[in-house]
């Protein structure tokens, strides 16, 4: 059972505090639905708190007056400091959000990187952009400066990875901050703030609010205090945030929802290696964590002379992945988030199923185990096939462990398909033909697009979207550049009266 003491999880002023109304929350293990950790349940006060102390910090404080070489030195640190912690780190965002072990020490490993490359990014930089005036009397030149105090709100799936393309470029462009994770899965971010001040971050550059979107989200996203908000989530969240800082007319970066094709055609599975490559990627595209990933893979759409074979094989080894929880041996795949997030995939499993899709795994709670308690919130790996546009499973982003089956029979055909969604965050193309692979990559509307592979992001790349996937850039040099303003600072040398008028 968890501790009954309220723990004093928001951060302000470089103080951790109790919420100011004294409310907390229970933290659930997803894996047997049972509380393991308190939290502070912050509020609009507790924003206004934050807020308060992220805008004197940045406009009275050190940090945003910091050299670039003394920024990236302090990243670097805190990256140490994320290597020295891994195993913690990653067992509690295991248990926190559901997902195995392991995925959660690479998840540990990815956010180290993030910050070393924000450091590497930031300390490389010159003095800024000259440009040519056409005057040796005239100094002018475009430089870069912090936006100010920044929102940054992050989701349940990856809880520190995301906070981390968030948090790194907003210190390394010379911001304070305050960072609300989600309600569901904020421990670890809990436990970064607290290496931020290990590491000497300033007083009041890093703020951090545990509690609700509808409180603590909507006051940072609509504060006049705050210069941009950043918020990675589903659609409908996203758009109340865009909403709330137009009235301030505030920066706003939206990372949110994907339905992702992968896309396979037949010269891909020519050969036995080949075949079984091709197989073993659409299942790590579609179930890793779940399913419960914004880039998730849940839309095959493999080309009809190698349909039946890929998907009997497809199906075969999902029913085979070992579900439990993520810190037991021989663990697959851990349970949704939540029991919320399980009744909505199995009422998109339902819908499906009424609209004539095929089920061919899945599709259903498992047996209880000792790995897999009945009251974890575990659901099978699921194939539905002779699945079509029209059916919400593929239209909607469904974020858990189901993965929909349409065919093509031509090119053209496969690119409309994959193009046939609102979102456009991610996809891929499975091709021997690198003729077509450069042809289909090209034709497809989505912010990443893999080419026989799925899933692997680099620090040096933007991560962002088409459509309603979003209108933020995060990682690489668009990732440091979304968490500042420009400046043209134009200097006259030999100023001179000028005569504009006779008097």
């Amino acid at each position: 059972m968890a501790d009954s003491t309220a723990r004093a999880t928001i951060h302000a002023g470089g103080e951790w505090l109790a919420a100011a109304s004294g409310a907390t929350r229970e933290i659930i293990d997803p894996a047997d639905g049972l509380p393991f950790a308190v939290v502070a349940e912050g509020d609009e006060k507790d924003a206004e708190a934050a807020v308060g102390a992220a805008r004197r910090a940045f406009d009275t404080g050190d940090w945003p007056r910091t050299s670039v070489a003394e920024r990236a030195a302090l990243l670097r640190r805190v990256a140490d400091l994320l290597v020295r912690d891994r195993e913690q780190l990653g067992l509690l965002e295991s248990r926190d959000a559901g997902k195995t072990a392991e995925e959660g020490r690479v998840d540990i490993d990815c956010v180290a990187d993030a910050f070393r490359y924000f450091a590497d990014l930031v300390a490389a930089e010159g003095a800024g952009r000259v440009v040519d005036a056409g005057s040796a009397d005239i100094h002018s030149v475009v430089v870069s400066e912090p936006v100010g105090v920044c929102a940054l709100i992050t989701p349940w799936n990856y809880p520190l990875l995301q906070a981390s393309w968030k948090i790194a470029p907003a210190l390394a462009a010379g911001n304070t901050f305050v960072v609300k994770p989600s309600e569901l899965t904020p421990l670890t971010t809990v436990a970064l703030i607290g290496l931020l001040a290990e590491a000497g971050l300033p007083a009041g550059t890093a703020n951090l609010v545990t509690g609700p979107g509808h409180t603590v989200g909507a006051r940072l996203s609509g504060h006049p205090d705050v210069d941009l908000v950043s918020f990675t989530g589903g659609l409908a969240s996203g758009v109340k945030v865009a909403q709330a800082a137009a009235v301030s007319v505030k920066k706003v970066a939206l990372e949110l929802g994907g339905k992702n094709p992968n896309v396979v055609f037949a010269d891909a599975c020519a050969t036995q290696e080949g075949f079984d490559t091709a197989v073993d990627q659409a299942l790590n595209a579609a179930f890793i964590h779940s399913g419960q990933v914004c880039s998730a893979g849940a839309r095959l759409i493999v080309e009809e002379p190698v349909r039946e074979r890929f998907v009997a094989e497809l199906a075969r080894r999902a029913a085979g992945i070992r579900l439990g929880r993520g810190t037991a041996d021989g663990v697959e795949c851990g349970p949704l988030v939540s029991a919320q997030q399980r009744a909505k995939v199995e009422a998109y499993v339902a819908s499906a199923l009424a609209e004539g899709a095929v089920l061919r795994a899945g599709g259903k709670r498992p047996e209880p185990s000792a790995d897999r308690p009945a009251t974890g919130y575990f659901y099978e790996p699921t194939v539905l096939d002779q699945c079509h546009r029209e059916m919400r499973v593929v239209r909607e982003e469904v974020f858990g462990p189901v993965l929909t089956v349409e065919t093509f029979r031509t090119e053209d055909e496969a690119v409309a398909l994959a193009n046939d969604t609102e979102y456009g965050l991610a996809g891929a193309v499975w091709t021997a033909d690198a003729g077509r692979a450069r042809r289909v990559a090209g034709r497809l509307r989505h912010g990443t697009v893999w080419i026989n592979d799925y899933h692997p992001y680099l620090p040096q790349a933007e991560w962002g979207g088409f459509g309603k996937s979003g209108t933020g850039r995060e990682l690489g040099p668009a990732g440091l550049a979304e968490y500042r303003e420009t400046k043209h600072v134009y200097q006259n040398l030999a100023p001179r009266p000028v005569r504009w008028f006779a008097g």
